[in-house]
């Protein structure tokens, strides 16, 4: 069953959360913190993820008020727990920045020419389905891996972007990056994993 807040629902949820309605809270609760639940486990362990998404629905019941609508409800509420994570990292000393001027690691490197383009493509084996490739479980231990590994940006643009299939613009609005430097996560992330599959399907070792 679909249970995706329509547009026009949305608005009068919005409204509703406004005026305070205690009906309308436990909805929105109800309907938003898995999402928000996995933003957040894109930073955090999963007891510290749970924290974090609690702490927030107390801070929307006065934020909301302030709502705007420049953005989706849920993509407004993301961007508020991912700011709550970042913000946990960094009296954490764990955050990393990222550095978009970074070079490739040397095994990537040599994979492609000065434009940014493959000159090796992966040799990626599509005979199987997708499907097929991930009821594997060595594969998807081997997926988890290295996406575990993955710069902590790159991980997240890729999974809200791929998994959870948020649009572009929502991504750049929850992680506070801009589109070019999205599309420059995307792409160091999708290079890696693109590698690591390929090695796979190669060796059978992760």
């Amino acid at each position: 069953m679909n249970t995706a807040v329509q547009p026009e629902s949305e608005a009068s949820l919005i409204e509703d959360l406004k005026r305070g309605d205690s009906t309308a809270y436990r909805r929105a609760v109800r309907e938003y913190s898995p999402g928000m639940l996995a933003v957040a486990r894109f930073y955090l362990d999963h007891s510290s993820a749970e924290e974090i998404v609690q702490d927030c629905w107390v801070t929307v019941i006065d934020a909301v008020q302030k709502f705007e609508g420049r953005s989706g409800l849920k993509t407004w509420l993301h961007r508020i727990v991912a700011n709550r994570c970042k913000n946990r990292l960094r009296t954490a000393k764990r955050e990393v920045a990222t550095d978009f001027s970074e070079t490739l690691e040397p095994e990537l490197a040599n994979r492609f020419n000065s434009t940014g383009r493959w000159d090796l493509p992966p040799k990626l084996q599509f005979h199987d389905s997708a499907d097929t490739l991930m009821e594997n479980g060595a594969l998807s231990d081997c997926l988890d891996k290295h996406l575990s590994t993955l710069p902590e940006t790159q991980r997240s643009a890729l999974m809200l972007y791929e998994a959870h299939q948020h649009k572009s613009d929502d991504v750049c609005n929850i992680l506070d990056v801009s589109a070019s430097n999205l599309r420059v996560l995307l792409h160091r992330a999708r290079q890696k994993i693109f590698l690591m599959v390929e090695t796979f399907q190669e060796t059978g070792e992760c």
